[in-house]
């Protein structure tokens, strides 16, 4: 009898030993969650300069593929007009400053 609790004693310890290493231990479910954090924070960075890519791939084929396109940017970065176009350029001007209303101490004009 004596020798079967030893027996459950010492497979007590080994399994707290155990389990130790598997929640605390080097590759234990901290590292593990730890890593699925990165893994998913990763990810969602692929995802964002995969966009990225895919959209600067299309200005490319577009660039490739047609005139329109080279024009829309020569028109919108450049400045360029066509021959026989003319150019105006519209300026907005800064809405004139309101008159400065008086002052709530001063009561009526001064003499």
């Amino acid at each position: 009898m004596k020798r079967t609790g030893l027996l459950l004693l010492a497979l007590a310890l080994l399994l707290a030993a155990l389990q130790y290493k598997l929640w605390y231990g080097s590759g234990g479910q901290r590292d593990v969650a730890a890593l699925k954090a990165q893994v998913a924070a990763q990810a969602a960075e692929n995802a964002r300069l995969q966009a990225r890519n895919d959209a600067l791939a299309a200005e490319v084929a577009d660039l490739k593929g047609g005139g329109e396109a080279v024009e829309e940017r020569a028109r919108a970065e450049l400045g360029m007009v066509k021959p026989g176009e003319t150019f105006y350029r519209v300026i907005d001007r800064a809405p004139a400053a309101a008159p400065a209303a008086p002052s709530a101490d001063s009561h009526g004009p001064a003499p």
